[in-house]
Order: C-alpha cells, then structure tokens, then sequence
C-alpha cells in the first residue's frame, strides 16, 4: 500500500485497512534484524515521512538505546509519558502549515527538554505536509533539498 495514489481520499481508505499493532511490531522486528545483521556496523538510523515520522518516533521510544538517530518529517510524536525511554537524538523536519502535526509539537518538545534529549526541529515556513514529496502538489524542491541535506548531516555526526 506504499506511495501515493494519486488521491488524498484513496489514500486515506487504504491506510485504514492497515493493522497498526502489527505494522508496529514489524517495524521493531525489522529494526533489530538490520542491528544484528553480520554486515551491520551495530548502528542503527531511522528516517521517516508522514506516518512514517511517527513511526521514527515510536523507534525511538520502542528502541531505546538500540536506536543510534532518528529523524521525523512532519510525523506524529510520541506520547509524552514515553518520552524518557528515548535516547537516540532525534531531528524533526515538520511543515509550517500542517495544523494536524503541528498540534502535538509543544507538549512533546517540552517532554523531551525536560528529559534532558538530545533533539533539533526545523520548521519550513509556509510548507505544506508532505513538501518533501515529489509525486505530489505540495512538493517544495528548495525545502526539500535543505531538509535532506540537514537530515544527512545529522545521520554522519551520529
């Protein structure tokens, strides 16, 4: 059910037909798979988009110290309760003008400075949710250069 397909309201139809529990679970077990591979260097990095920032987020709570970084684009965060149990340092990458996403940055970053972690937010102005993807409108080239340039600088320095 990976991409766009090519209409918000399809999309939505097909995402609600996911189990997120197992969806979830898989995506730990993935992690750990990769962490234990004989070619793995041990670190362990997680990059998302959309749900799949949240999912970074999730990583990092479900990992703990088995996760070495991650970073969200305009992805759900964490509950705020969870947030001691991060401690990869984390990059959120959100949209200016993404009230649904946006809603929760606050509170959590609150959470996470008051948990003393190791985390950095750019917020791109005026973008939309999603602006990092070019098979849609609200694609932004110059955004999404600059967030994924950040995005690799945070992953070398880990």
């Amino acid at each position: 059910m990976g991409g766009y397909p090519g209409d918000e309201q399809k999309g939505v139809q097909l995402f609600r037909t996911v189990d997120g529990k197992k969806m979830t679970e898989d995506f730990v077990a993935a992690a750990y798979w990769l962490k234990r591979r004989p070619d793995s260097t041990g670190k362990l990095g997680a990059v998302g988009f959309c749900f799949g920032g949240g999912m970074v987020n999730q990583l990092a709570v479900r990992l703990g110290k088995d996760l070495n970084a991650g970073v969200a684009f305009y992805g759900r965060q964490a509950g705020v309760a969870d947030v001691p149990k991060i401690s990869a340092p984390l990059m959120f990458q959100y949209a200016g003008n993404d009230r649904g996403v946006n809603a929760g940055i606050e509170a959590y970053e609150a959470a996470l400075k008051e948990n003393k972690k190791n985390f950095e937010t750019f917020t791109y102005a005026e973008k939309q949710h999603g602006f990092h993807n070019d098979t849609t409108p609200r694609y932004d080239a110059e955004a999404a250069k600059l967030a994924w340039e950040r995005t690799l600088d945070s992953l070398r320095s880990t």
